[in-house]
């Protein structure tokens, strides 16, 4: 199933390569995000290679890389994560996020170990919470650090497309 933006352009996840860890490293946000996420997508590079504990992904759209997203698998709590995700302040607006979000939950879904999806965000973060409620996630009551979280739950039956990918 083709995830596209409001450009028509399809909305892929790339694995971190020699190619284009550049070009993820150097996403920037705009300057209004600049509280609520890295000013780089080099800072979520670095969390997940020496971190050990978050994989990276570059979101692409058409052939240009326009973002980062990671995820994280938290066995204790048997949820997988989402975080650190940044679009470029060039292609804000577009439909990136929702679309790399789109595809992303459809990924994990796909996985056995996925019951649930986890993410957190800043309550004052209005765009990232409209967002994310609009995806079907909705606040825990917990937090961490200072950040709400909030929770995507995934059927076990999910139903799996032709791509081997679960439908949301």
């Amino acid at each position: 199933m083709d995830v596209t933006d409001r450009l028509d352009r399809c909305v892929v996840l790339d694995e971190i390569t020699d190619e284009n860890w550049r070009a993820v490293a150097d996403v920037a946000p705009s300057d209004d995000q600049r509280r609520f996420v890295a000013a780089l997508g080099a800072r979520y590079l670095l969390l997940s290679l020496r971190g050990g504990v978050w994989n990276s992904l570059a979101i692409r759209a058409g052939d240009v890389v326009v973002g980062h997203v990671m995820w994280a698998y938290d066995e204790e709590a048997g949820a997988h994560w989402i975080g650190g995700m940044i679009v470029d302040a060039a292609e804000q607006g577009r439909g990136v996020g929702r679309a790399a979000m789109r595809v992303l939950i459809l990924r994990l879904a796909a996985l056995a170990s996925c019951q649930e999806i986890r993410l957190s965000y800043h309550p004052e973060n209005a765009p990232a919470a409209r967002l994310y409620a609009a995806l079907g996630f909705t606040p825990t009551g917990d937090f961490e650090d200072e950040e709400v979280v909030a929770a995507l739950g995934i059927p076990a039956t999910a139903p799996v497309t032709g791509t081997g990918t679960a439908a949301p």
